[in-house]
């Protein structure tokens, strides 16, 4: 959802540079970005803090960060291509079942901070395309624990809620029969490990700092970046269940067997 459907981790990424140049300190680098983006807790992370230097204690860049970061969300607008997508996703079929096309949202945004990113009419319209109880967030007291990205339950756990609700006597869909769209590596990870096909679609300036051959490491679930063990989960470098686009505008639901 952040960084593929709306545009909040901009709006993260804005919110550090204010802090660190409230205190004097340089804005955010490329690769310091491209470490960061779609890890959970890294804007307060070691490794954010080790390289920022801030004159100020953790605790309250926590607090400035927090209250900057919520004020932010609220501006956060839908990114290219996803309105477009997700309306002709929300009528389109898969054979040979020819059953309908399901969507769901598989965030480790937590349901205060997805509240706060829908309050732009058109961010609100575009996510209101899932069904309340498609939508999995982060720490919904309603869904059972889980590790967040890289770990794979939060899309096992979609799949799981999408099954549930599907019509009586209609096939469960599989993982393998499941199409993940990711920004980030730690969600392509997260989306491999579940035994789905992922098309990752990253950041402008992840893609300008990756090369094809990186890109295929990502897109296997092997970035390097992430020590989660249970490695068999993992895909192989070139084994074609991975896309990598430069924005939704260019995903072609053909390609997959999607009718419209």
């Amino acid at each position: 959802m952040d960084g593929l459907l709306i545009n909040s981790e901009d709006k993260l990424t804005d919110t550090m540079n204010e802090i660190l140049s409230r205190y004097n300190r340089p804005p955010l680098t490329a690769e310091m970005r491209c470490r960061m983006m779609g890890v959970p807790g890294s804007s307060n992370s070691d490794q954010f803090h080790e390289w920022a230097r801030l004159p100020i204690p953790r605790e309250q860049y926590a607090a400035e960060s927090h209250k900057l970061m919520y004020k932010k969300y609220t501006e956060s607008k839908p990114l290219p291509g996803a309105i477009e997508l997700l309306t002709k996703l929300s009528g389109a079929h898969c054979p040979p079942q020819k059953g309908s096309v399901e969507l769901a949202i598989a965030s480790t945004s937590s349901v205060e901070s997805f509240e706060l990113k829908i309050t732009q009419p058109e961010t609100r319209r575009l996510l209101e395309m899932f069904a309340k109880n498609r939508r999995i967030l982060g720490n919904d007291p309603k869904l059972p624990n889980h590790r967040k990205k890289p770990a794979p339950d939060v899309y096992s756990i979609a799949l799981s809620v999408i099954n549930m609700t599907r019509p009586e006597g209609v096939a469960l869909i599989q993982p393998n029969e499941c199409l993940a769209f990711e920004d980030s590596a730690a969600g392509v990870e997260a989306a491999r490990r579940a035994g789905m096909r992922v098309v990752w679609v990253p950041h402008p300036m992840v893609l300008a700092e990756s090369d094809e051959e990186r890109q295929q490491q990502v897109l296997a679930g092997q970035s390097g970046q992430f020590e989660l063990g249970d490695n068999h989960q993992l895909g192989e470098v070139g084994d074609g269940w991975g896309e990598c686009i430069g924005s939704l505008s260019e995903f072609d639901p053909t390609e997959y067997g999607i009718e419209l």
